[in-house]
């Protein structure tokens, strides 16, 4: 559905045409990163920042590879009331001895760097050097869920949630949830401590459903799960109810007070999230782990598909024109990242971009055929693993060698974080549809565990090296390297 339809046309034409009059001064590029609770998007931007200021090696990358990039800084961020994305404290978490990765997003935060830069053309050099400013949005990717909200009455987003809690794979998680529902009348007078009860166990079971042994994805109402500045207000303390056959109902009634509360969310929370920060962007990032998904099973990897769907075709893509900026600005380069590639030898990456590609066929599809340009990657914007070979029962085998967290299992051993160790972590299947149906690898005790980050590398000089990665020369060319040439 178009976003025009969430936003004031009008209002978004003055706000446009003073951002369209201000990158004629300074050009500048709003990217936006997102992706689902564990993608590593705080991890990505860290590392993006610190590898542009810090004079990374990129070599797919051309204006750094050519020596055209000169300097990169940061400045103030131009959205004032926005919260500042905390680059100085997450990058000293990856330095800390012991490192540790930060925290993971949990609202929505700004970073402004600036280019300057060599033109790669002959003509345009003679003029110096030129600036670009890159507009970094970092946003929950769980907020995106909410946009078919929109559209949904509470009864039928009621009757979704109920539909869908009642799935074998989370009669665990929702139990809680759905004893109390079945001792709650509708059609009550409202009451406030009822409504709170009910909202609670709600979100706790929106939270059982996305721990690892599930790895689901697509439950909103996504600021349940990442609140923000709205936590513990009224327009989050709601929750679906069973109608019971019931169809029409009183205003003082419980099942009103829900209905009003689950208005007021759309109206309060979802609308000014689009019209505010995403109808704006021009380049989108999606981080996605592909690897939690599979550890999950086939329910898993088929939940993964539809939110992946949801979000991607939330997004108003195509080429833009300085008619479609005033009026109806477009994104029109994304990044598809499968994260965390360091977990997985580098002979199965391109298998991994494989099973990502199948994952998001129909939106990167849609996206294409609007005019916009999508890239596919396996990706780590650290590289917290290296690789190495051993040998079992006489064959040579591919490892990656790593500190896993404390508390991962690989069969019975429990690690404490303080010891590295060598992991086969097997072969994705050369087939992506095997991946979509349930297939795990070929030692059940065998799964993809997590790693703490490398020990960071002072530099003589001051600071630190950037860490290593793969392929975010890549993502980074694909995003700005035309704004650069």
């Amino acid at each position: 559905m178009p976003l025009s339809t969430y936003t004031d046309a009008a209002g978004d034409a003055v706000r446009n045409l003073g951002d369209y009059a201000s990158n004629l001064v300074t050009p500048a590029i709003r990217l936006g990163v997102t992706g689902l609770a564990r993608s590593g998007k705080t991890v990505f931007i860290t590392a993006l920042v610190h590898n542009l200021m810090a004079g990374g090696r990129l070599p797919f990358f051309d204006a750094a590879a050519e020596g055209r990039l000169l300097r990169a800084y940061l400045e103030p961020q131009p959205d004032e009331i926005v919260p500042r994305f905390e680059y100085e404290r997450h990058l000293a978490d990856l330095t800390a001895s012991p490192p540790k990765w930060p925290e993971s997003t949990r609202r929505i935060s700004q970073l402004r760097l600036t280019l300057e830069y060599e033109s790669g053309s002959f003509w345009k050099r003679q003029f110096g050097r030129d600036r670009l400013h890159i507009d970094i949005v970092d946003y929950p990717g769980e907020w995106l869920l909410d946009l078919p909200l929109l559209d949904l009455s509470y009864e039928d987003w009621s009757r979704d949630a109920m539909s869908r809690s009642r799935d074998a794979h989370l009669n665990k998680a929702a139990k809680a949830w759905q004893d109390a529902l079945a001792e709650t009348n509708p059609a009550d007078a409202p009451d406030e401590a009822r409504a709170a009860i009910l909202s609670d166990l709600f979100k706790a079971y929106l939270h059982g459903a996305r721990a690892d042994q599930y790895a689901l994805s697509t439950m909103p109402p996504g600021r349940f799960l990442m609140p923000g500045d709205l936590e513990g207000s009224p327009a989050l303390t709601f929750a679906p109810l069973d109608a019971k056959g019931q169809t029409d109902f009183r205003r003082d009634t419980l099942w009103a007070l829900m209905e009003r509360r689950y208005e007021a969310y759309k109206r309060h929370v979802i609308r000014p999230f689009f019209r505010d920060h995403f109808a704006r962007l021009d380049r989108q990032v999606v981080l996605i782990d592909v690897l939690a998904a599979l550890n999950g099973g086939s329910t898993s990897m088929a939940d993964l598909e539809r939110a992946m769907s949801e979000i991607l075709e939330c997004y108003r893509t195509g080429s833009n024109s300085i008619w479609s900026s005033l009026f109806y600005p477009r994104i029109d380069r994304i990044v598809l990242a499968a994260t965390k590639a360091d977990h997985l030898h580098h002979e199965s990456h391109d298998r991994l971009e494989a099973i990502l590609s199948l994952l998001t066929t129909k939106a990167i599809e849609h996206a294409r055929y609007s005019g916009a340009d999508v890239k596919v990657l396996a990706l780590a914007a650290i590289r917290a693993t290296r690789e190495a070979e051993a040998k079992k029962s006489g064959e040579t085998l591919p490892c990656i060698v790593g500190y896993p967290l404390a508390g991962e299992k690989i069969g019975q051993r429990t690690f404490d974080g303080n010891e590295a160790f060598a992991i086969f972590p097997g072969d994705l299947p050369a087939d992506p549809e095997e991946a979509m149906s349930g297939w795990e690898t070929a030692d059940s005790d065998v799964r993809f565990v997590r790693f703490r980050p490398p020990d960071a590398q002072p530099l003589p000089s001051g600071g630190f090296a950037p860490f290593p990665n793969i392929r975010l020369d890549r993502a980074v060319q694909m995003l700005i390297g035309d704004r650069l040439e």
